[in-house]
């Protein structure tokens, strides 16, 4: 059953990032959302340990938090506004909030 995992938390203040990606199965999804949109940072560990989402097309990104935080959205992360939020919600079977 493919999941979204929803991330908004910053990936520098805790563990958060690093349990979710092990937990990450082939066909599930993560978008960052909040301060975990600083896991995009260029140069970052985080960044690179996102690389086989972004190569798989299942990592999204929230456009009002990439904007207000003003990061650069790396090539292959999908830019994604609220409507399209409801949507991607709604194209898997599972959403898992990390709170």
């Amino acid at each position: 059953m493919a999941t979204l995992h929803v991330l908004s938390h910053s990936p520098f203040a805790d563990t958060r990032l690093d349990s979710c990606l092990r937990l990450l199965g082939s066909a599930d999804g993560l978008l960052l959302c909040g301060d975990a949109a600083y896991a995009l940072m260029p140069s970052s560990a985080q960044l690179e340990a996102l690389q086989p989402l972004i190569d798989s097309s299942h990592l999204f990104a929230l456009d009002e938090d990439i904007r207000a935080r003003n990061l650069t959205l790396p090539a292959g992360v999908n830019r994604i506004d609220y409507p399209a939020f409801v949507e991607l919600s709604l194209r898997f079977d599972k959403v898992n909030t990390w709170l």
